[in-house]
């Protein structure tokens, strides 16, 4: 008798603890630690993009590259908007941010050129390059000088990073739909293509 209770409460508390697990919302990321995750998103493409440099098709390395601008155009724009005039608030020295301002402004304008140009055009995969390296001093100034003082000073990280992750969803969203309604007006273009033959 005993051990049948035994065998009951351990398969209920085991099926309960399986139950809490699949219910926990994921623990929750200050800012610092979403802007890292980008961080992390955005190397790994650089690295794999070199991997490829030489050998891989047209079509993959221009598939790396727009989602690279892309990333790195949102991330800009949440620095910019939130994570930097918070620092500016909080810290008494801004020269890191300022400089960080100038970075991103520097990978804007390759950007800018990047999704300007085609696969094959003179220097383009010379400027993913550049960018891929000032993309990387920036990352290590961030991660080695900024996030420690933002970490010292008196931001609240964690409603930083919710704010973060608000506007990270309603940038996509738009991203989203302007990608949709593009998408449509070329279908429409084509069709009205086929109407005139």
């Amino acid at each position: 008798m005993q051990r049948t209770s035994q065998r009951t409460s351990q398969k209920t508390t085991g099926r309960t603890s399986q139950r809490t697990t699949r219910n926990k919302k994921p623990a929750a990321e200050d800012a610092i630690m979403l802007l890292t995750a980008d961080h992390k998103r955005v190397q790994k493409i650089f690295k794999d993009f070199e991997k490829i440099k030489s050998k891989g098709d047209n079509e993959t390395k221009a598939e790396m590259i727009r989602t690279v601008c892309q990333e790195l155009t949102l991330h800009a724009q949440l620095e910019e908007e939130l994570f930097y005039p918070a620092l500016r608030e909080a810290m008494k020295d801004k020269d890191l941010v300022d400089e960080a301002q100038v970075e991103h402004n520097s990978a804007k304008q390759l950007i800018g050129e990047l999704e300007s140009m085609q696969p094959g055009d003179e220097l383009y995969e010379a400027k993913f390059t550049v960018l891929g390296e000032y993309i990387n001093h920036h990352i290590k100034e961030e991660q080695k000088e900024i996030f420690p003082r933002a970490k010292k000073a008196k931001i609240n990280l964690m409603e930083l990073g919710e704010e973060i992750r608000h506007r990270k969803a309603d940038l996509q969203g738009e991203s989203t739909m302007e990608q949709d309604v593009s998408e449509d007006e070329d279908q429409s273009d084509q069709f009205r293509g086929s109407e005139a033959h």
